[in-house]
C-alpha cells in the first residue's frame, strides 16, 4: 500500500467567489455580515479603496438586502457597542422609510445625543434614503427627544451646525411643556433663544443667563457651559484656566494642545488636576474612550504638554484596553503594515481627517494582546513578513509597543505571508489574530479571474495547511475598514469581525473560548433585544 502520509491529498480551500477592491481574490460576506462590517467601521469618509459616495451607496444597498429588523439591530450595535456616529444615524434614517415601528424602537438608543439628532435630521433631509420629507413619525420621535431632556441639557447639546439645533427646532417644533402638560416657561424661552427670537433673558434657564452675562462682559466668572461655546470669545489666561478646571474628560483629551498654547499648564496645580482626571479609570470608562483616541491625543500633544500629562495618557490607554483578556494556548498576532494601512482609520475628510491611521490601530491591538498574553508572538506583514527590530516586551506600555510596530517598513498586501511563514517553520498555534483591511492583492498570481475562480485565496489555502497540522486552531480576522469581502470565509473556526472599539476584544475572547455560535459576529448582533 502507498504511504498515506506521503501521498495524502493536500488540504484545499473553498473556491473564491469575489474580487476585492484591490484586485485580489476574496470571499464575499453575506449581506448581514457586510452590513454589520460597514456599520462598525464606516464613517462615510473616503478610505484608501472607496469614496464617500461608494460607501453610502453600498450601505443603503446592503440595508435593502437585509430584513428591517436586522438593520435596526445593526444600528443599535454600531452605536452602543461600536460607539459610531454616522452609520447608526444612517441606518436609523433608513428605517424611517423601511419600518417606522422599528425606528420607534431603536430611536432612543441610537439618537442619544444632540450630535446624533442633528446627524439623523441631516440624513433624512438629504434624500439619500429615498425620502426628503421628514414625516410625522420622525417628527414625533424628535419631539420626544426634546421632551425627555431638561432645558439645560438641551442647551448643553445645542452645539454644531448644518443643521444647527435651531434648524432642528424649526423643523420639528417641539412643544415646550413640562411633565404635567403645562407650558414650561424656561424651556419655551430657551427654544426662542436658540432660534434667534427676542426673549426676556430672565426667563431663560440659569446656565443660559450666566452664559449671556459672560458674553456681554457683565460678569468675569466663566460659566460652566460646554467648552466649545466659549472658544469664539476673547478669553484671558485666567479664563482658560477656569475652563480647564471644568472640562469633561473628553474635552481635555481633545484640547490639550489648545490648553498648552493658552498657558494653562504654567500652573503646576492645574497640571496635576488635569493629569489626575485623564488617568482616572472611572472617567476613561465613562467617556467610552477608543484606544486610538488616546494614541491620537498622545501623538498630537507630546511635544507641547508636561511629562505628567503624557504619562496620564499612557495610563488611560491601559484602562482603554482593559477588555483584552488572557487567551488560551499559543497565540500569534499578525498586524498589517502595508501601504493602505497608512490611511486614516476613520477615513479622509477635508479639515477633519484623523491623525490616527489603520496601522496605528493594528499596532495598538497587537500591543494590547501582548500586554495581557506575554507568550503571544507578533508577525507583522505587508507583501511578506516584516521582521521586528526586537521582540515586543509585554511589560512595556501599550503605547510604547504600538509605536514600535507602527514605524515598521511598508509595502504591498499579502495576507497569506504570516501563515506561509508559520507553515514553513511547522509552527504550532491555537489562535491566530489578523488586524488588517483585508485588501490582499500581492499574493494574487495575476491570472484572469475566470482562471483563478476555482481556487481559494492564498490566505485560505495557507490556513487550510495550518489547520491540517493544528486541528483545534482558530483564526480571527479583525477588519478595520468598510469593505464587503474577506480573505477567509466564516466557518466554525474562523471569525470575521469589524471595528476598532473595545467590543472587538470581547468577541475575540469569547471566540477563543468557544463561546460564540456558528454565525459568530452576526449572531451576536441578532441577539440584541429591540424592546
Amino acid at each position: 500500500m502507498a504511504n498515506k502520509k506521503i501521498f495524502a491529498s493536500a488540504p484545499k480551500a473553498a473556491p473564491a467567489d469575489a474580487i476585492n477592491e484591490a484586485g485580489g481574490r476574496a470571499y464575499a460576506l453575506s449581506s448581514e455580515h457586510a452590513l454589520a462590517q460597514y456599520a462598525a467601521t464606516g464613517t462615510l469618509n473616503r478610505t484608501f479603496y472607496a469614496t464617500e459616495s461608494e460607501q453610502l451607496e453600498k450601505t443603503v444597498a446592503l440595508a435593502a438586502a437585509c430584513s428591517p429588523e436586522f438593520v435596526a439591530k445593526a444600528a443599535i450595535f454600531a452605536r452602543e457597542r461600536g460607539y459610531m456616529k454616522d452609520m447608526p444615524a444612517l441606518l436609523a434614517a433608513y428605517l424611517a422609510k423601511a419600518d417606522v415601528k422599528l425606528l420607534s424602537a431603536v430611536f432612543p438608543r441610537v439618537v442619544d445625543s444632540g450630535k446624533m439628532l442633528r446627524n439623523f435630521v441631516q440624513i433624512i433631509r438629504s434624500g439619500v434614503i429615498g425620502r426628503k420629507s421628514f414625516g410625522s413619525a420622525p417628527k414625533r420621535l424628535a419631539r420626544q427627544w426634546f421632551a425627555s431632556r431638561s432645558a439645560e441639557n438641551v442647551f448643553r447639546q445645542s452645539l454644531g451646525n448644518e443643521p444647527s439645533m435651531a434648524d432642528v427646532i424649526k423643523l420639528v417644533r417641539p412643544v415646550p411643556n413640562d411633565e404635567s402638560g403645562k407650558t414650561d416657561v424656561a424651556r419655551q424661552a430657551l427654544y426662542g433663544w436658540l432660534i434667534g427670537r427676542e426673549i426676556d433673558r430672565a426667563l431663560l434657564p440659569p446656565i443660559v443667563q450666566a452664559f449671556e452675562a459672560f458674553k456681554k462682559g457683565e460678569v468675569s466668572e466663566v460659566p460652566a457651559v460646554p467648552f466649545e461655546m466659549l472658544t469664539s470669545l476673547s478669553l484671558n489666561g485666567d479664563a482658560w484656566k477656569a475652563i480647564a478646571r471644568t472640562m469633561s474628560w473628553t474635552q481635555l483629551r481633545m484640547n490639550l494642545s489648545t490648553l498648552a498654547r493658552h498657558g494653562v499648564f504654567e500652573s503646576s496645580a492645574l497640571v496635576q488636576q488635569v493629569a489626575s482626571k485623564l488617568a482616572n479609570a472611572g472617567e476613561v470608562r465613562r467617556a467610552r474612550a477608543f484606544p486610538y483616541q488616546l494614541m491620537s491625543a498622545f501623538k498630537a500633544s507630546a511635544a507641547n504638554v508636561p511629562a505628567e500629562i503624557s504619562l496620564a495618557l499612557q495610563q488611560a490607554m491601559e484602562v482603554a484596553t482593559e477588555n483584552v483578556s488572557s487567551l488560551p494556548g499559543k497565540v500569534w498576532i499578525c498586524p498589517d503594515v502595508s501601504g493602505s494601512m497608512h490611511s486614516p482609520v476613520t477615513g479622509a475628510r477635508k479639515g477633519a481627517t484623523s491623525a490616527v491611521r489603520c496601522i496605528d490601530v493594528a499596532a495598538l491591538v497587537a500591543a494590547a494582546i501582548v500586554r495581557k498574553n506575554p507568550s503571544a508572538e507578533v508577525v507583522p506583514f505587508s507583501d511578506d513578513v516584516v521582521r521586528l527590530p526586537r521582540a515586543l516586551n509585554p511589560l512595556d506600555s501599550v503605547m510604547t509597543n504600538a509605536e514600535l510596530l507602527a514605524k515598521l517598513p511598508s509595502g504591498g498586501t499579502a495576507c497569506s505571508a504570516p501563515l506561509r511563514m508559520l507553515n514553513a517553520t511547522k509552527a504550532k498555534g491555537d489562535l491566530i489574530v489578523y488586524v488588517s483591511d483585508n485588501m490582499s492583492w500581492a499574493d494574487f498570481s495575476g491570472a484572469s479571474y475566470g482562471a483563478q475562480r476555482a481556487r481559494g485565496t492564498k490566505m485560505a489555502e495557507e490556513w487550510a495547511r495550518f489547520k491540517d497540522r493544528n486541528a483545534a486552531a482558530k483564526l480571527v480576522l479583525i477588519d478595520l475598514q468598510p469593505y464587503a469581502t474577506t480573505q477567509v470565509a466564516d466557518d466554525s473556526d474562523v471569525l470575521n469581525v469589524g471595528g476598532f472599539s473595545d467590543h472587538v476584544f470581547e468577541l475575540l475572547s469569547l471566540f477563543a473560548k468557544g463561546e460564540l455560535g456558528a454565525d459568530h459576529w452576526v449572531e451576536r448582533i441578532q441577539s440584541i433585544a429591540l424592546s
